[in-house]
């Protein structure tokens, strides 16, 4: 029950920025992302969801719900086969850029998610997915000053210092923003 009071105060405290890191609204910016996810579909454009670790999973899980659910094209780089690859041929701070660099094209939609936010690969990622054109929507905890945490136009900070508090909120957050286009999909 401890657990669970203190995820309760941790959602509470969920803060969300533009990419000047100015507060907005939390309900206001779940709507911006639906809105950006459901352009992709009409605009054959597709999202990348990526993250490191849990992360992964997260990323994993919500590429396939908007697919499947959503019918939106997305697809994450969670691969081992690629992040080995490229890991040992580039290092791993190259494992989300190499492939954006070669998949990535204006209008889509990058989703970045990191615990700490200073995952150098995400960073770099997110350099390349904006130099591409993509929207960006960062997803991260730890330190409130993190440098993932002012680079995407849209940008979720979980303030906590437990990878299982900051996780459980990212996903909720990915859920929250998926649903949200499943729900009006089934009612509309």
């Amino acid at each position: 029950m401890e657990k669970l009071e203190k995820l309760k105060s941790v959602f509470s405290s969920i803060e969300v920025g533009r990419g000047d890191c100015k507060g907005s609204s939390f309900r206001a910016d779940v709507l911006r992302c639906v809105k950006i996810l459901k352009g992709l579909r009409k605009n054959g454009k597709k999202a990348i969801i990526i993250g490191n670790g849990g992360s992964a999973s997260i990323a994993g899980h919500i590429a396939t719900d908007l697919l499947k659910n959503c019918r939106i094209p997305a697809l994450s780089f969670s691969d081992p086969s690629l992040i080995t690859c490229l890991s040992n041929d580039l290092g791993y701070e190259c494992v989300f850029e190499k492939p954006l660099e070669m998949l990535a094209g204006k209008g889509d939609l990058l989703i970045a998610i990191s615990s700490s936010g200073e995952s150098r690969n995400i960073l770099n990622a997110v350099r390349r997915a904006k130099a591409k054109g993509c929207y960006v929507v960062t997803m991260s905890g730890f330190k409130k000053t993190n440098s993932l945490r002012k680079m995407g136009d849209i940008n979720f900070y979980v303030p906590s210092w437990s990878y299982g508090d900051v996780e459980i909120t990212h996903l909720a957050i990915c859920h929250e923003i998926v649903d949200n286009i499943y729900e009006a999909k089934a009612h509309g």
